[in-house]
């Protein structure tokens, strides 16, 4: 099982996991109580309830690179490309687009 915390503008959003058999995701109940806290995608909007799902979700594997760059980052951080989660932990700590961050937990 491998998780990392997901951060909206720096903010501890919620916990993003990989299970064996999928994924899921979580709010953090401080993160949901305050007045200005924003849903990490439309997708996954604010709620209590974890969400689950068989596959890495849509908006996180959108985090990710495509074509060249991919290639450029598997090849460099020895990270198999079918690995999103790999990825996704190898590059959105500190090399992406909007908002959203996110920092293994080790």
């Amino acid at each position: 099982m491998r998780e990392a915390k997901v951060f909206y503008n720096g903010r501890f959003a919620g916990i993003l996991t990989q299970l064996k058999n999928g994924y899921r995701f979580r709010y953090d109940p401080e993160y949901l109580a305050g007045s200005h806290s924003r849903s990490v995608s439309l997708t996954l909007p604010l709620r209590a309830t974890v969400y689950e799902s068989e596959t890495l979700f849509p908006f996180f594997v959108n985090m990710l690179s495509e074509g060249a760059n991919k290639a450029m980052q598997v090849r460099l951080l020895k990270i198999d490309e079918r690995d999103y989660f790999g990825l996704l932990l190898a590059t959105a700590g500190h090399d992406s687009i909007g908002p959203i961050t996110l920092e293994e937990i080790k």
